[in-house]
């Protein structure tokens, strides 16, 4: 099974948010070296906790400093942008770093409407994401629009011998029936609503699914949220952070990531202790063993010969730690 990696560049308290940026370049190069499968980053705007705004960017330093790991957006969130502007960018990703680029894209804003009105003040914008989406898809590898499209005679450049993997991105069935209307890979975010939706989003994917040029068979995935430990006390402490802001994200926050040993004293209230108790018993947490256990039998569970995962840590070398001992558990190969 391949085991691939979201980084979600996480700021934390106490530090300025541009050295999440600097932290995820850094965890690309050691996840390249470990032998993950892909390293994704995600587009995020007008949060104080997840600070990367412009995968783009981000994903050409990335190229620029690894050597074989695949390279992702999860996602580009299109309906913000020009299809067009989008698919240039990379195809200029896919000349620093041939055959090493996905394009995740996705229909949520990822932000508040007020920012997303700033950085689009069409209303109706995520209304076009499929004829978005076709255009891109043309673009990105290359072929011709359909007869008479008013698009028809623009190519993106640069052009070359190889093209990005375009992937769509979703937590609903929505973003499942549109992967399969065109025959292109799937990305389910199992770790934003804890897998509610994965089956159904999986059935439905799988089962209408219409064979496209490159990719003439369905090809799934789940992004999910885990950490590993040299100890199952040490996780579940270090695993504090991340509840935490999931509390707070219940109540509208998006505040930079709180130490562990903070959030050990903080007196939560009885709503808020059964919500993480929730979390917890659904969470893969714990020694490198426990949660391989965990995520094999989920994507033996779903069918699945890919896993996404994201982990988040207050300080950075758990989290580079946590992504070791997983490489191991896997046997994946450097």
């Amino acid at each position: 099974m391949k085991i691939s990696v979201l980084d979600q560049s996480t700021a934390s308290q106490g530090r300025t948010q541009d050295v999440a940026i600097r932290e995820s370049i850094a965890l690309a190069r050691h996840c390249d070296r470990l032998g993950f499968h892909r390293y994704w980053v995600s587009e995020h705007h007008g949060s104080e906790s997840i600070v990367g705004t412009a995968p783009e960017i981000l994903m050409a330093a990335i190229a620029a400093t690894t050597e074989r790991i695949r390279i992702g957006s999860a996602g580009v969130m299109l309906p913000h942008y020009s299809s067009l502007k989008v698919a240039e960018q990379f195809r200029v990703l896919e000349a620093i770093a041939p055959g090493r680029i996905d394009l995740g894209v996705g229909r949520a804003p990822g932000t508040d409407q007020l920012t997303s009105y700033a950085l689009n003040p069409n209303a109706n914008a995520a209304e076009d994401f499929p004829r978005q989406v076709f255009e891109l898809q043309a673009w990105v590898s290359d072929q011709p629009l359909q007869p008479g499209h008013p698009f028809g005679a623009i190519k993106a450049q640069p052009r070359g011998p190889t093209a990005p993997e375009l992937w769509i991105l979703g937590s609903s069935d929505y973003g499942a029936q549109l992967a399969a209307h065109f025959g292109l890979p799937y990305a389910f975010a199992y770790f934003f609503s804890d897998g509610q939706g994965v089956e159904r989003a999986l059935q439905l994917y799988r089962e209408n699914y219409r064979p496209s040029e490159r990719h003439p068979e369905p090809q799934a995935t789940i992004c999910v949220w885990a950490l590993a430990a040299d100890t199952e006390a040490e996780a579940r402490h270090l695993a504090l952070s991340r509840e935490h802001s999931r509390v707070e994200r219940d109540r509208g926050l998006r505040r930079a990531l709180v130490p562990p040993d903070e959030v050990a004293a903080y007196e939560y209230t009885p709503y808020e202790r059964s919500k993480i108790e929730s979390i917890r018993s659904r969470a893969f947490v714990g020694t490198a063993d426990q949660v391989a256990t965990g995520l094999t039998a989920l994507a033996k569970q779903l069918a699945l010969d890919e896993l996404v995962v994201v982990t988040w840590t207050y300080d950075p070398a758990p989290r580079h730690r946590s992504y070791e001992l997983l490489a191991r558990a896997f046997n994946l190969q450097p």
